[in-house]
């Protein structure tokens, strides 16, 4: 896996999540979709939330807190084609759920800082990791520090996704 090119896909995206939220107001960031589910603030909310707590797993494999463990295949598959498997809705764990809530632009402006600011420090330790040290994902099971790296850029990827498809929604319901 080349971890380069995971960052500059990961800083791509979160581009994308900015550009996202300049276009918004603050009205319609925190108005349920007509397709329910999360508003746009929520999806925020959970996407660099889950992505911080993902450094944190990054990082605890750096330093060398975490477990001799295996990766499963499935995940060893998800992680090279880049993409959850199409088709199917995915639950948020109960424990990350809890932690969605609904916040204004400023507070989604600054989950994203926050992200970037910790993605920098971490990110050029990523080749001191020992690769057979992982820390478990509440779905995934346990990843090393180059398969959480990817894992941020296929979640961040995936609600990206969602974020397109609440816009969408708007749109046909005009």
């Amino acid at each position: 896996m080349n971890t380069g090119k995971v960052y500059q896909s990961i800083i791509k995206i979160v581009t994308d999540y900015k550009a996202k939220l300049a276009n918004m107001n603050e009205e319609g960031f925190v108005i349920a979709p007509p397709i329910g589910g999360w508003t746009y603030s929520e999806v925020y909310s959970h996407i660099f939330d889950s992505s911080l707590l993902s450094l944190i797993a990054l990082n605890n494999c750096i330093k060398g807190e975490g477990e001799i463990k295996p990766t499963y295949f499935t995940v060893k598959m998800i992680l090279f084609f880049g993409a959850l498997p199409p088709g199917k809705k995915y639950k948020v764990p109960k424990r990350l759920a809890e932690r969605v809530k609904k916040i204004n632009l400023m507070a989604a402006e600054q989950f994203i800082v926050d992200f970037e600011l910790q993605l920098a420090k971490v990110y050029p330790l990523i080749g001191n990791a020992d690769l057979k040290i992982k820390v478990q994902h509440p779905r995934l099971g346990y990843l090393n520090a180059k398969q959480w790296l990817k894992f941020i850029e296929i979640h961040l990827n995936h609600h990206l996704k969602q974020l397109a498809r609440i816009e969408k929604s708007f749109q046909q319901s005009a």
